[in-house]
């Protein structure tokens, strides 16, 4: 019943946990726990006083009916709720229930076998590019849940005897997802947890024997590090990934990731010789497991282009070119439709064109540049579009321009008062 009623609400378990101290500031569960309770997986003999009060209040019943089987004799009466009245699905949108039905027999079938099916490890291949495609192009707390049960269940898994075969295809997708989880705790502010994601998919990725795999996760430790501030180390990790990187997409990012943090330590010459590399790699690319699996774990050409103007972006004297590469990365993010979209890199673009057009004298035009980005919902704000934004406000300040500038800075700083990380969840 519980999980009918949420579904009826259309709210994530992120968001719903996230209410929770709100109805009483004793109770507070997680996302993952409140999952569990939904798929039956836990019974309400362990709640606290105050969790049990929290549910009820949000939604009208006591646990033990919230956790009983659903039936229509029992949903009948359902309560009205602070998000209005729920109703009975009907048969034209039957299909939530179907939905719950089938991932509940998809939990059951893969955590009651004694040794993994062929079909299982396809179905949960399937997911982690669902999610792999997904995330570029979703806000971040849309996918958390999903990414966070889908780690459990490969680790779940993994736990038990699996053959050769499938023990290296489960741990190459734990990996990815590991990795993904990474990113997701980066985008959310949190650096060290990003890291220590990165570290668990590095070992998994050894596991596996994957090149591909490697290379692709020392390009998001050089990333973690690079929004984190630690430049030094962001060149580090690229240049120990292109060791792996012989084919595929990460053959582009390494190099171009290296180009910016050179950038951002003042090494103008290697920056500029890193992005050569990138650019160059594109001539002999041929696509690995990574690029099939697309989204986030490939590496395509409008990211060339905003990764090379973020260097670009850092470097004195190279406004003109910054402000060309960003205009073409903005052009290229242009349409939302297109698999290469992604919102975060979309506004990086953006920010640099911005950065560029300051240098150059021209604030009205970055003043028009940024304006997309600073639109942008709560839910968007990862902590590396919060970075940009601030690099632009940095970048105002040390112009001698903030006083011609000053709607422009006070937009900035309030953008940058409401990040992700921020929210409640």
């Amino acid at each position: 019943m519980l999980e009918h009623l949420i579904q009826q609400r259309d709210r994530t378990y992120d968001e719903l946990a996230a209410e929770f101290s709100r109805l009483d500031e004793r109770a507070t569960i997680s996302a993952r726990h409140l999952g569990r309770l939904a798929r039956g997986e836990r019974d309400a003999a362990g709640m606290t006083p105050a969790t049990r009060r929290a549910l009820h209040a949000m939604f009208g019943m006591s646990p033990e009916d919230l956790l009983r089987t659903w039936a229509p004799d029992l949903a009948l009466a359902l309560p009205a709720s602070n998000d209005g009245p729920l109703q009975m699905p009907s048969f034209d949108n039957g299909r939530s229930i179907i939905s719950m039905a089938a991932e509940r027999a998809r939990r059951f079938a893969l955590l009651s076998a004694e040794s993994t099916t062929p079909e299982a490890v396809e179905h949960l291949r399937d997911e982690v590019q669902r999610l792999a495609l997904a995330y570029p192009q979703q806000p971040l707390p849309d996918l958390l849940g999903d990414l966070s049960e889908t780690q459990d269940t490969l680790f779940t898994l993994l736990e038990r005897r699996q053959t050769p075969q499938q023990g290296r295809q489960l741990v190459f997708l734990a990996s990815v997802t590991s990795g993904l989880l990474a990113k997701a705790s980066q985008d959310m502010g949190d650096p060290h947890s990003a890291m220590l994601q990165a570290r668990t998919a590095v070992l998994c990725a050894d596991q596996a024997d994957h090149p591909g795999l490697r290379a692709w996760l020392r390009g998001l430790q050089s990333l973690v590090a690079y929004w984190a501030g630690r430049y030094a180390e962001a060149v580090r990790y690229a240049e120990m990934g292109t060791a792996f990187a012989t084919t595929g997409g990460t053959s582009v990012w390494l190099p171009v990731s290296a180009a910016r943090a050179y950038a951002a330590l003042g090494n103008r010459d290697k920056s500029l010789a890193a992005i050569r590399a990138a650019e160059d790699a594109w001539e002999h690319l041929e696509p690995d497991e990574m690029d099939e699996l697309g989204g986030i774990c490939t590496f395509n050409k409008p990211r060339t282009l905003y990764y090379a103007a973020d260097a670009l972006a850092w470097l004195p004297g190279e406004a003109r070119r910054a402000e060309q590469y960003s205009a073409q990365a903005v052009e290229a993010y242009a349409d939302r439709s297109d698999p290469a979209w992604a919102f975060g890199d979309q506004a990086g673009s953006h920010t640099n064109l911005a950065i560029a057009r300051i240098s150059g004298g021209d604030l009205d035009g970055a003043e028009v540049a940024v304006a997309p980005v600073l639109d942008l919902v709560p839910q968007q704000r990862i902590s590396g579009v919060v970075h940009s934004v601030q690099r632009v406000h940095q970048t105002v300040v040390r112009s001698g321009l903030a006083g011609a500038a000053n709607d422009l800075v006070e937009q900035i700083e309030d953008f940058t008062h409401t990040p992700l990380r921020a929210l409640p969840r």
